[in-house]
């Protein structure tokens, strides 16, 4: 078993983390003897997790058999939609498709059969190479919340998010081990004009971490200006032969590809880079209500999607997106953390494995205004089914709140907290010697503890996890400092973090690179909010 690392990362070193109080009914002397032992840091986490146990499968092979055909009759049958692109026709006329107006109807095995040159796996590098990450097998990485406009936090409340909200995100993000990935649109920042702040997203992430991150989706032009900077940070011939960014490309489901998606979808794929082929659902409204008919339509989507990057650049990394959520019956409003969205992500990872492509889905997603118990528990259901179904990139694993619309500073480190239990329990049971505990046993014997024991004083400090965020204290403790809930908790830790952080090296020629291109191509076209 192993412990969270009580520390949070800076660059490649490792500073402690912010000191907490624990039980204790002895002298101060012991007490903080022992709280230095446990602030020592203990382990610097992986760049992401490999799981040791096996996936959890909701559907036989009869059902897996009848969703593919179904997700096949939907594409030529009904066909699927790619509006506003006359390349996009002329490459699937092409490839055998029926094109009829901007309706393309794909015949039945052919979109399959595209997408076997799609990689089984690949690795997006980050410029620390130490933070690289393997997308795909049996690999999970966890990315922050991704695109809300308003932030919130225990002492401003909710507000519209700006661009310092935005460099916070990343710097927090940076700051904790759990996650792997600095994500993209962690928030929108309405203080910047929208033809522009992708400029200021995409530099953040360079700048303020050197974790892999995402590209902006909003136009062609911005995913171009993405590449571009990709290849300043990492080098142009370095980018056209490696993958250093991975981007969300959503359907307009139902049954719709739009032009903006694919415009920055052939960016992104004609440049070696990663697309993220993701229908976006509300069962109910944007597909059947039924987890059978979900995952047929979510399939024929995605495949339609992931099919198409392989006819822009045959090879181009994808990976096989899934957002799917219920809505209230009653308020049309959407519902997370229920049984039905967590079927539909079982199924896709399986639908996923067996196209042989990455799979991505889940997070830590609720409909809570607070990080209160309606937003744990909803976290906690949708999170469970993430891990144990097996997906590989995980976006929006921290920091959402109010069904998406809301990236809050305090759910971000608690959602970070339950993300550093999942190497333990995807590593499954250790079964080497010192994970056998014989030699305890036959020490301790009968009738006795095991307190005491040589096992036990060599594994204490990393037997069990320890939670940043949960106090474990007596209640005359929790009491006497002040009977602070997590919320108040966490919102102190983000001003400590924060003012603690360091940011990353960068080359300061690089830098300036960066600045110099963003500035000209500002300079080079007026502000506007479309």
């Amino acid at each position: 078993m192993a412990a969270a690392p009580d520390l949070e990362v800076t660059g490649t070193e490792a500073a402690p983390a912010e000191g907490r109080g624990r039980r204790g009914r002895g002298g101060g002397g012991g007490r903080e003897a022992r709280r230095a032992l446990r602030a020592r840091p203990s382990q610097v986490q992986a760049p992401y997790i490999t799981r040791n146990v096996p996936v959890y499968e909701i559907l036989s092979e009869e059902a897996l058999e009848i969703i593919e055909a179904n997700a096949d009759t939907i594409m030529e049958e009904i066909g699927i939609e790619f509006q506003d692109d006359e390349e996009a026709l002329a490459l699937w006329r092409d490839a055998g498709a029926d094109v009829r107006g901007t309706r393309v109807h794909i015949p039945r095995g052919l979109a399959r059969k595209l997408a076997e040159t799609a990689p089984s796996s690949f690795t997006q590098h980050a410029r620390n190479p130490a933070r690289s990450v393997e997308v795909g097998g049996k690999n999970t990485i966890f990315a922050p919340v991704y695109g809300p406009p308003f932030v919130s936090d225990v002492d401003g409340g909710r507000r519209y998010a700006t661009i310092e909200d935005f460099q916070n995100f990343v710097k927090l993000t940076y700051m904790l081990p759990s996650l792997h990935h600095s994500g993209g649109t962690v928030c929108e920042p309405v203080d910047l004009p929208v033809n522009k702040r992708h400029f200021d997203m995409v530099y953040a992430h360079m700048k303020y971490s050197d974790k892999p991150f995402m590209g902006s989706v909003t136009a062609p032009e911005r995913a171009q200006d993405t590449v571009d900077m990709a290849k300043i940070l990492f080098g142009a011939e370095f980018v056209e032969n490696n993958t250093v960014c991975t981007s969300l490309i959503n359907a307009n489901s139902p049954m719709v590809w739009d032009g903006t998606m694919l415009g920055a979808l052939k960016t992104y794929a004609r440049n070696n880079q990663a697309c993220i082929t993701t229908p976006f659902i509300l069962a109910g409204a944007m597909s059947p209500v039924t987890v059978a008919g979900t995952l047929a339509q979510t399939l024929a989507e995605a495949m339609a999607g992931i099919a198409f990057t392989q006819l822009v650049r045959p090879g181009a990394p994808v990976i096989f997106g899934s957002f799917a959520s219920s809505i209230s019956m009653q308020s049309g409003a959407p519902t997370f953390g229920t049984p039905e969205p967590a079927m539909v992500l079982y199924g896709c990872a399986q639908l996923a494995r067996r196209l042989g492509v990455p799979f991505r889905s889940g997070g830590s997603l609720c409909g809570s205004k607070s990080p209160d118990a309606q937003a744990a528990y909803e976290s906690a259901q949708t999170l469970n089914p993430t891990v144990m179904g097996g997906v590989n990139f995980v976006l929006h694993a921290a920091g959402w709140l109010e069904g998406g619309l809301v990236a809050s500073y305090e759910k971000l480190l608690m959602d970070a907290d339950q993300l550093a239990m999942m190497p333990t329990l995807l590593g499954g049971v250790d079964i080497t010697e010192n994970g056998q505990a014989m030699d305890a046993i036959r020490e301790v014997g009968p009738g006795k503890h095991f307190l005491g024991c040589a096992h036990t004083q060599a594994n204490f400090e990393t037997a069990f996890f320890r939670s940043q965020v949960a106090d474990n204290n007596t209640y005359e403790q929790w009491a006497a400092e002040g009977s602070r809930d997590a919320y108040t908790r966490m919102g102190d830790r983000v001003k400590t973090m924060l003012a603690e952080y360091q940011a990353p090296e960068i080359d300061p020629a690089m830098d300036e690179a960066l600045v110099e291109f963003m500035a000209k191509r500002k300079a080079s076209f007026p502000d506007s909010n479309i």
